[in-house]
């Protein structure tokens, strides 16, 4: 059996006969996790005893954050598009 190595992955080894799904769950399901986990760190900075911003910095953040999702949406969807061909 072949084993690949995954740097996404907490597992140190996978067996390489998955399927695409498969990978796509695991691969997509790890990077989701970590930016939720990023997102809830990001949280923390909202303590203004410990931290000081303005409300241009929070616009700013969030711009940054929203434009960078749609954009991903967006790759999903256009993933979905018909080839052209004759």
């Amino acid at each position: 059996m072949h084993y690949i190595v995954d740097k996404d992955s907490k597992c140190a080894y996978i067996p390489s006969m998955e399927d695409k799904s498969q990978k796509f769950k695991r691969i997509a399901g790890s990077r989701t996790q970590r930016i939720l986990d990023d997102l809830r760190l990001l949280r923390n900075c909202a303590n203004r005893n410990t931290y000081a911003y303005a409300d241009e910095d929070i616009t700013k953040i969030f711009s940054a954050i929203e434009a960078d999702l749609k954009r991903t949406r967006m790759s999903f969807k256009e993933s979905k598009r018909k080839q052209f061909s004759l």
